[in-house]
This record gives structure tokens, C-alpha cells and sequence, in this order.
């Protein structure tokens, strides 16, 4: 670890080295440190010398997420054991763990503050400060943190970024300082190894251009661009697209792109936040030092507010964030992480972080699948970036460490009953712990909901009440909601009939034995409505965050009017409440009280009953929203909804994908309802149904998830078509994933299964989707031969319109191919069953098809006449995914065909669809447009 350029002090003899391979040194004595375990521990400590680490830290550092039940008592073993190795070095303060060694004991430490006083010197001396880096990232060995756990994967990235922002930095002053020729080889190699970080890019293509090579500069900027939209669908950033533009014009000081927010692509702007609190009174002191938090911009600033149930965290966070939004110009994400939801398991960190990644605009197809690799991009995404996040009813540290922004920019509010002491030990978290509201307070909130003069008049029945509710801003809320609905009921009677309740809610432990919650929540559940009551009663049984007016009426069976009515009336009862227009939700103790009452009110039979209308709800309106986005879909073989259960009435695919993005959070959770609840048939039918739509919206782990559930539930029902149907959907999320061995044993199964029942429809969409797992793979030969399979199986089953999209998708493959006349022939003859069998959308989707071919044989008046003739079919049939999907390939023939004007009107023609749907695809054409400006 030591070198010329940046010694570290070893007061006590040791030295710790992270930057590579985890090592602890003494003078010139590498110490044994055996196991990759105490390796990860070590690294632990050591990324924060002289702070207080937790039990439940290191075990984090060492598990991640799985660890084992002996997980603590095995963290306390390591550290014995290293105790041996380093003596004295590791001491213990109130059940913590400490490194006693300076900063610049650790050579990330020394890194870093190397790399921080070079920058400080840049602006003076920019060959002195880039010399400065080269010292410093003398000291990096290999990839950072090597030979430890997967639980430090998340640290080993930032660290790597680290060394990589770094070095573009010291390489950003050697340009300036006129190093460009000795520059080349070095960056022509980092560009091999990094070829989507533009910055790099960036630095070669100018250390080209100066030293004479403008033609290779120029041929780099190809292959990146060509790279980019290859990969992930997207055209370079401003920056390089402005750099390129500099070399062509040979401009005579073209500058590399940089990283200042100026130069970035216009990004989404997420605005997350729950609707604001309405009447929120008191927790000043607790405001205040959120607020204080914002004067903080050294560091990553995290607070975590934990109190009991019922307390009103998330009320003060949403309150404190609505008033501060302003101070976050680059938006506020908000999840709620239902971390003590009695109706399900927690969110888990990938889902939260995917949900994230979708708000701030990133493509699905950028989206990588690991959980460390998701929160690595989250992270990247957030940096430079001035945004709110705040984690709501978060169960542990485990669960929201993930989610936590790296830049000092960024501010992160957590709620959770628990005290999260690992974030506050470990990442310098701020405690904001919430108690009940003082008698002040208490008073302040009835007076907000009731008046002055009502509670003038009665001063000794306020009092009574705020005791009765043990200064619970839940309780004291819904009583007020009570008392607001019947105003003839002095305050006196309803203090007395709280007293007199008997019934207390058992399942539930807030901290205090003394509060009986469930005299308060009886005492407004005794003055519903009876429809009112019963929807109360029966929407413990959904499983979801939130639900729907048409899923609730489905619930109890009645119309949607009625349903709508009981919401409301629940609403202003403050037992229900609607965070967005039409969706219902409620806190977690009143969750466990409606369940509480489902069980104790509703027989075993009514329950079962309401929980098939919900299903049936759920299934009929995915199966007819999958047809509208994909018509050639086969058709399910759905039992008749049960009488009461309401099914959406879906016109076009538009209101189909908003319907699936909508309640995407409740597919999973209602899937695993099912099949725990003995609905097997209903659980594979629903996550076959909503498939298509996870595939084109990208949560294809999620999709991986849902469909083991669905092949073990078909199985468990005796229904193998549902297996082999399962198991189809199965392989074509894994294809999504890049997990191509999956994907073709998952296939190949379900072909096998499809043979058994001699079903030869089922084995042609088998090798259709082989087919895609060969194309995927680069194989397009033995994927043009799963085609011609396919289309012999279609028609040995007499299934015309299989055999239209069989020969569609092999004409679409010779295309690939560079067999462009065979592709016109297949096509015409898919043109043809198309018209025939009468499916106007597999002729538009064929129109496409064509217009692609005689694109590629650079025939393009009649590429674009084909297209049109799509568009036409695609709007009178209300497709407006396929619409948009054909507008961008007519834009790319009008350009090609020199009609820059054009093209560029249809990919703005394209882009307000996508944005409506939601697309990830439209990030990538707004990067287009950017590209490609109108001609003037």
C-alpha cells in the first residue's frame, strides 16, 4: 500500500488495504486472514476507521440479505478471531465494533483524500493536480474489495467509480495540459473496457483528433453510437453528440464532454409524493429539524423518523416533504415499503429500486437484473441530481439500505417502527424519534377537525377523549372523523361510549398495552352504513397496496356505484384513504382490525366467495387487456366470472397498458393470494395473463417470480396445458434476462410437455419462442429454422393464423439474414392468411414487416407506402403501441431517403404515444429527436 506519492501513517504498525484483493499489513508482514467471512468484516471496518459498527452491519456485510438465524453469534466469532490477528486494533463501545486506525491507515481513505486535494489544485495547476492522481491511483492493486462477500457489492461499485471518475478527471487535465498524443493507447484500451461511459469516449475521440487522427476519432464515435443503440436503444449524450459535431467541423479547440448538469440529456423528473396532509397540525420541533437537514451539503444526509404504530410518521414525512419539494428541483421518489403490512411480505429492495428506476425515466432494457448491479445504476442515476427520496414504513435496515442515494446532493427520509440503529451506527443516519403528541398537540389536531367553539364547550370531554385515544394521531383523527359525521352527539356521549367498548385488537403490539385501539376504531366501525361495514370487512382480503373502485365492488358484489358510495363514506369516516383519484387505501392497524372483523363477522363461505369475485375480477379484465395488446393471442380457456365480480370494460391497448401498469403491484401479491386460497387454476390463468404486459413494460424478474408460482399451482390442479403455457412465459422472461440456458430448458420442458398432449399449437409457439432465444443469441440461422418449425406445426393443426404470424416472423428473420426478397415473399404470403383468416391486426403488423424489407433493400417509396398502409390499419383498430413502433421506422425511412423533415414529424408523432403509455421505448426516441433536430 505504500507508495512515493501517497504514504499513510502507522502509528500502531498496521496497514489496511482495499483497494484490490482485502489485506491487513504490518511493516512488511501481510497478516493471515483466512476466511472470505472475516475478510468482509475486516472490509467493514475498515471502510470507516474510527467509527462505531454495528452487529447487524457487519452481518449485512457479510449475508446481504439471506443470512443465517446464527448470523450475529457467528459476526461476534470473526471478530474474535481477528482480534487475534490485529490485537488492541478492534475494540467494542456499547455492543459495537471499532477500528482504531486513522484515515490514513486504509488506502481507500488515502485515495480519496489524494483525489480531493488534486482538485482542489486543478484550477491552478492542472498538469500538478493530474500528476496527484496518478499517485493515488497507485494504490489500487486489482478490482476493489476482491476476496470478500457479496454482502460488499454495492460498496466495491461505488469504490470502482470512484477510481474510474478519478482517473477521467487526471485525463481531463493532461488533455488540457497538451498530453493528448501520449493518451491515445491508454484511452483506446479503457475505451475497450468501458465502451458505454461516454466520458472516456469522449477523451479519446479528442486526444485523436489532436494529434492528427480526426478519422479515427470519427470512426470511434460510430461504433459507440452503433453500441448504444445495439444495447440499450439509445443515442450518445449531449455532450459527445456536441463533441462529434466539433470534430467534423474541425473546430479548432473542441472540448471533452464533461459531466456539469448542463451537459445532460434532458431527464425525467419524478413527482412520487403521496397527496399532501391535510389539517396536519403540530410535531414543530420535529420539523424543524428536518429542516435543518437541507443546510447540510457535505455529506449523504439520511433521517430516520421510528415510532410506534399509529404515531403519524408517515404523516410528518409527507407533510415536511411537500413543503420542502421545491428545494428538490430534480424530483421526489416516494415508496411505501409496507414494511409491517399484516396482509403481506414486505416490498423487496429490487422491486423498490426497479419502481425508481422507472420514475426517473431509464429504459427496461437498461434495467440489469442483479440486485447490486440495480442499485448501483439507481445510484449513478441520482448523482449530480437534487432529489427527495422517501422510504416509507420501512421493516428493517436491510430492507432500505439499498435504496439510499450516494450523492451528498440527495436527502432521505425513512419511516419505520424500528430504530433502524445499523443505518444511524453505520451511515451516520439522524434519529428523529416521534412520540405521542403532548396534550398540546392532541388538542391542536381535534381542534383543526372539530372547531374551537365545540371543544370550547365541552373542555373536560377533550380532555377525556385525548386520553382514550393515549395521544395516537390515528385514533385522535378517526375519532374526530366520528364526531364530525354526527355533530349532534356531544362530545361527552362519544367520550362515554369509547370507555364503555370491551373489545380490544390483540394482534396488535404498539409498545403500550394500555391503548385499546380497537374501542376507537369500533366505535367509528358501530356507525357505517351496513354496506359500508361490509366493504370494510371484506377488503382485508386484498391483497395489494392500494385497490380500485371496480376491484372492491367486486369484493362485495355489488355495482360500482355502490361501491364507490361505501369508499366514500369509509373516507370520511378516516378509515379509508384515497392517495390518487379511485384508489383506496388504509394503515396497517386498521388492516389487522378489518381482518380481525372479516373473520369474526363473515362466515368462512362468504369470504371464499368475495376473495373469487376479486380473482375472477382480476383474471377476465387481464385476459381481455392481453388480447387487446396482443390479438393473435390464443384465448384462455376462463371459467364464467362468478355473478358480482366486476370486469373492466377495456376499449383500445392504451387503456390496456394503463390498466397494467396501474395495478402492477397487486399482480404478484393477488397471483400468491390465489394460490395459497387453493384458486390454482385462477393463479397460473392470472400470471399467464398479465405476462405480455411485464414483458414489454420490463419486470421480467418479477414475471420469473409469478410464473413459478403459476407452474407449481397448474401442477398442483392436474392441469399440464396450464404447466406447459406457464412454462412458455417462464422461458421468455428468462430469454428478457439474458439467461438463455434457463430459457431454452424452461422451453424445451414445456415443448416436451406440448408433445405428450399431442397439442401442436403449443409445440409451434414452443419454437417460436426458441426461435427468439437463437435470435437473441445471435444464432439467426437455427432461429429462422425454429420458424419454419413453428409454421409446419401451425399448419399440420390447420391453425391458420399461426401459420400468418409463422411466416411473418421468418420473414422478419430472413430480413436479418440479408435475405430481403425471400422476406417479401414470406411476408406477401402472411399478407395473404392474414386477410383471409380476417385478422386485421396481424396484416398490420405484416404491412410493418413488409415496409422493413424494402427498407433494407433501399426501395423506400414503397417501405413507406407499406408502413402507412400499417399506420392506417393500426389507428382504425385503436393500436397505439404498434402505431408508434411504425412511426419510428417510417421516421428512419424518411431519413434515409433524405426527407429529414419528415422523419423527424413522425418521430414526433410517436413520441406523445409512448410518454402516454408510459413506454420505457421513449426515452430512446426523445434521444433520437435531440440527435436528429428538423431541418429548417
Amino acid at each position: 500500500m505504500r507508495n512515493e506519492g501517497a504514504s499513510l501513517g502507522v502509528a500502531d504498525g498496521l496497514e489496511f488495504r482495499l483497494l484490490g484483493p482485502v489485506e491487513v499489513w504490518r511493516g512488511p508482514e501481510r497478516l493471515a486472514v483466512s476466511s472470505r467471512h472475516q475478510r468482509s468484516v475486516l472490509a467493514a471496518l475498515a471502510l470507516r476507521p474510527g467509527r462505531a459498527v454495528s452487529v447487524d452491519a457487519l452481518v449485512d456485510a457479510v449475508w446481504e440479505e439471506d443470512s443465517p438465524q446464527s448470523a450475529r453469534r457467528q459476526v461476534v466469532k470473526l471478530v474474535s478471531r481477528l482480534r487475534c490477528a490485529l490485537g488492541d486494533a478492534i475494540t467494542t463501545r456499547s455492543g459495537d465494533y471499532i477500528l482504531n486506525a486513522g484515515p490514513d491507515q486504509v488506502d481507500a481513505s488515502v485515495f480519496d483524500s489524494s483525489v480531493a486535494g488534486a482538485r482542489r489544485l486543478s484550477a491552478t495547476d492542472p498538469a500538478g493536480a493530474a500528476s496527484a492522481v496518478r499517485e493515488a491511483l497507485r494504490l489500487w492493486r486489482g478490482p476493489a474489495l476482491s476476496g470478500v462477500t457479496s454482502g460488499l457489492a454495492a460498496q466495491a461499485t461505488w469504490l470502482e467509480e470512484s477510481r474510474l471518475a478519478a482517473l477521467e478527471d487526471g485525463v481531463d487535465w493532461e488533455l488540457a495540459a497538451g498530453g493528448h498524443a501520449a493518451l491515445v493507447a491508454e484511452l483506446t484500451i479503457l475505451a475497450v473496457e468501458h465502451p458505454l461511459r461516454e466520458r472516456l469516449v469522449g477523451q479519446l475521440m479528442l486526444a485523436l483528433h489532436r494529434s492528427g487522427r480526426t478519422t479515427e476519432a470519427l470512426e470511434v464515435y460510430r461504433r459507440t453510437h452503433e453500441r448504444l443503440a445495439d444495447d440499450l436503444a439509445l443515442a450518445p449524450g449531449a455532450g459527445l453528440q456536441q463533441l462529434h459535431v466539433a470534430i467534423l467541423r474541425d473546430d479548432p479547440a473542441p472540448a471533452a464532454p464533461t459531466l456539469r448538469p448542463g451537459a445532460r440529456p434532458r431527464v425525467a423528473v419524478p413527482r412520487q409524493l403521496p397527496a399532501a396532509v391535510a389539517g396536519f397540525t403540530g410535531r414543530a420541533s420535529q420539523l424543524k429539524e428536518l429542516t435543518g437537514l437541507l443546510d447540510r451539503n457535505d455529506t449523504v444526509v439520511i433521517s430516520a423518523i421510528n415510532g410506534t404504530a399509529g404515531v403519524g410518521k408517515t404523516a410528518l414525512a409527507v407533510h415536511w416533504a411537500h413543503q420542502v419539494a421545491d428545494r428538490f428541483p430534480d424530483g421526489q421518489l416516494y415508496v411505501n415499503l409496507r414494511g409491517f403490512d399484516p396482509s403481506g411480505q414486505p416490498v423487496r429492495p429490487a422491486e423498490a429500486i426497479r419502481g425508481f428506476l422507472d420514475a426517473l425515466g431509464v429504459p427496461a432494457q437498461r434495467i440489469p437484473a442483479g440486485l447490486a448491479e440495480q442499485a448501483a445504476l439507481y445510484r449513478s442515476q441520482l448523482a449530480d441530481r437534487r432529489i427527495l427520496v422517501v422510504l416509507d414504513n420501512a421493516r428493517d435496515t436491510s430492507q432500505v439500505r439499498p435504496l439510499l442515494p450516494g450523492s451528498a446532493q440527495c436527502l432521505t427520509v425513512i419511516t419505520s417502527r424500528d430504530h433502524l440503529g445499523g443505518l444511524i451506527v453505520s451511515e451516520g443516519a439522524r434519529a428523529v424519534p416521534l412520540d405521542l403528541m403532548t396534550t398540546a398537540e392532541a388538542d391542536d389536531l381535534l381542534t383543526s377537525r372539530l372547531g374551537p367553539e365545540r371543544l370550547a364547550v365541552e373542555p373536560q370531554a377533550v380532555s377525556d377523549l385525548i386520553e382514550i385515544c393515549a395521544h395516537l394521531p390515528l385514533a385522535l383523527s378517526i375519532v374526530a372523523a366520528r364526531a364530525t359525521l354526527t355533530p349532534a352527539l356531544s362530545l361527552t356521549e362519544l367520550a362515554k361510549q369509547l370507555r364503555d367498548a370491551r373489545d380490544r385488537l390483540h394482534a396488535l403490539d404498539i409498545g403500550d398495552t394500555s391503548v385499546n385501539l380497537s374501542a376507537v376504531f369500533s366505535c367509528s366501525y358501530r356507525t357505517l352504513s351496513a354496506a359500508a361495514a361490509r366493504m370494510f370487512r371484506l377488503l382485508s382480503l386484498h391483497p395489494g397496496p392500494d385497490i380500485s373502485v371496480p376491484a372492491a365492488a367486486s369484493l362485495v358484489g355489488t355495482g360500482r356505484d355502490q361501491a364507490h358510495a361505501a369508499l366514500s363514506e369509509l373516507t370520511r369516516a378516516q378509515l379509508l384513504t384515497e392517495p390518487s383519484t379511485g384508489r383506496f387505501t388504509y394503515h396497517d392497524l386498521l388492516r389487522a382490525y378489518s381482518a380481525g372483523k372479516a373473520c369474526q363477522d363473515e362466515t368462512a363461505q362468504a369470504r371464499r366467495a368475495a376473495m373469487h369475485r376479486m380473482l375472477d375480477h382480476y383474471l377476465h379484465t387481464a385476459h381481455a387487456a392481453t388480447l387487446l395488446l396482443n390479438p393473435p393471442n390464443d384465448q384462455l380457456p376462463l371459467a364464467e366470472p362468478q355473478p358480482g365480480a366486476f370486469v373492466d370494460e377495456l376499449a383500445d391497448d392504451g387503456q390496456a397498458w394503463q390498466w397494467f401498469t396501474t395495478e402492477r403491484p397487486v399482480f404478484p401479491a393477488a397471483i400468491d393470494r390465489a394460490a395459497d386460497a387453493g384458486f390454482d387454476t385462477h393463479a397460473w390463468q392470472l400470471a399467464w395473463s398479465v405476462a405480455s404486459f411485464c414483458i414489454r413494460a420490463g419486470h421480467w424478474e418479477q414475471m420469473v417470480t409469478t410464473q413459478l408460482v403459476a407452474i407449481a399451482a397448474a401442477e398442483r390442479a392436474g392441469e399440464p396445458r396450464g404447466q406447459a403455457w406457464s412454462l412458455r412465459e417462464l422461458g421468455r422472461a428468462y430469454t428478457r434476462l439474458g439467461r438463455y440456458p434457463d430459457a431454452q430448458a424452461s422451453l424445451h420442458r414445456a415443448l416436451d410437455l406440448d408433445q405428450r398432449l399431442g397439442d401442436l399449437i403449443g409445440q409451434a409457439r414452443s419454437h417460436n419462442n426458441l426461435g427468439i432465444v437463437s435470435y437473441a443469441q445471435g444464432d439467426h440461422p437455427e432461429a429462422l429454422e425454429h420458424g419454419k418449425t413453428a409454421y409446419a406445426l401451425f399448419h399440420a393443426a390447420g391453425h391458420r393464423p399461426g401459420q400468418a404470424d409463422a411466416l411473418n416472423a421468418i420473414g422478419w428473420m430472413q430480413t436479418q439474414l440479408g435475405r430481403h426478397a425471400e422476406a417479401l415473399r414470406s411476408c406477401l404470403q402472411a399478407l395473404e392468411l392474414h386477410r383471409a383468416v380476417g385478422s386485421r391486426h396481424g396484416e398490420a403488423d405484416t404491412w410493418d414487416s413488409l415496409g422493413h424489407a424494402h427498407h433494407n433493400l433501399g426501395e423506400h417509396r414503397r417501405a413507406i407506402a407499406c408502413y402507412h398502409n400499417a399506420l392506417d390499419l393500426f389507428q382504425k383498430l385503436g393500436s397505439r403501441h404498434p402505431q408508434a413502433d411504425t412511426l419510428i421506422r417510417l421516421g428512419a425511412t424518411y431519413h434515409d431517403a433524405g426527407d429529414f423533415h419528415t422523419a423527424h414529424h413522425c418521430w414526433q408523432q410517436a413520441l406523445p404515444i409512448l410518454d402516454d403509455l408510459h413506454h420505457p421505448d421513449a426515452a430512446a426516441l426523445r434521444a433520437r429527436l435531440a440527435e436528429h433536430p428538423p431541418a429548417p
